[in-house]
């Protein structure tokens, strides 16, 4: 029988309702109980389990899962608790199905960003060590020089973040914008970084994640082809979902 549980933040993000992580918050909140009782993090569900989510049954995986691109506009608010954010991404799409949005986008930015009810996908690219690219086109408040350009694409030390930023593929476009392509995920990360080299971020629009282009007007959406869902899923075929543990990684290091 033990072959059959499923950890509760797995079980949520395989049926769709939220990425594992989300689930993790939903837990932790108590608002997720099983067979009515509130569990402990980290417990298993069971088959014949009834599983909730603010008084809601959570039913099991689904096979056709949803796949969006959406154009959003600044203002909205990436985030799943409707209850919290009034102009959440959630609300504004109205799609008729549960999606959640892969990773996030400022509130103050606008462009691409991914939505699914498919939560296996989302921490594959998500991680950022598994070097998936982002690309931006950003203005900011006075003219770029060269130093800038070199500075923002060496990398640079987030003090708030206590992290130092990879390398980046950096552009200038014209006396104001340049475009950047990351491999990470840092929170306000391109707005951080013009900060600490005294530039204001004016706009920032994300425009292609991995192989998928910003291609639909502002404030909508579309499903991705299936030839894009295909490279895609190539692009992520042999990325982590989790981060290994420290001792696993040391031993690999030391070979």
């Amino acid at each position: 029988m033990s072959d059959n549980l499923t950890r509760l933040n797995k079980y949520l993000s395989e049926a769709g309702y939220c990425s594992r992580r989300e689930a993790d918050r939903l837990i932790d909140a108590g608002r997720v109980t099983i067979n009515d009782v509130v569990p402990e993090m980290g417990t298993k569900v069971a088959s014949g389990d009834v599983v909730k989510v603010d008084g809601e049954v959570i039913g099991g995986r689904k096979e056709d899962f949803v796949y969006l691109a959406f154009n959003k506009p600044v203002g909205i608010v990436c985030t799943t608790d409707t209850r919290v954010e009034k102009d959440n991404i959630i609300d504004y799409i109205n799609y008729p199905k549960r999606i959640f949005p892969i990773g996030r986008l400022d509130k103050p930015s606008e462009g691409l960003i991914l939505l699914t009810d498919d939560g296996d996908i989302v921490n594959k690219i998500l991680r950022a060590s598994n070097n998936h690219e982002k690309e931006y086109v950003v203005t900011v408040d006075k003219p770029i020089s060269q130093t800038f350009i070199e500075r923002m694409a060496g990398g640079i030390y987030i003090e708030e973040l206590g992290k130092h930023t990879k390398k980046c593929d950096v552009k200038k476009i014209d006396k104001y914008t340049f475009t950047i392509i990351l491999t990470q995920g840092l929170n306000r990360q391109i707005r951080r970084m013009c900060e600490y080299l005294n530039y204001e971020v004016q706009t920032l629009k994300r425009t292609r994640i991995m192989n998928i282009k910003l291609d639909v007007p502002l404030g909508k959406y579309r499903k991705l082809t299936e030839a894009e869902f295909k490279n895609m899923s190539q692009l992520i075929s042999n990325s982590k979902k989790t981060f290994e543990p420290k001792q696993q990684q040391h031993r690999k290091n030391r070979r």
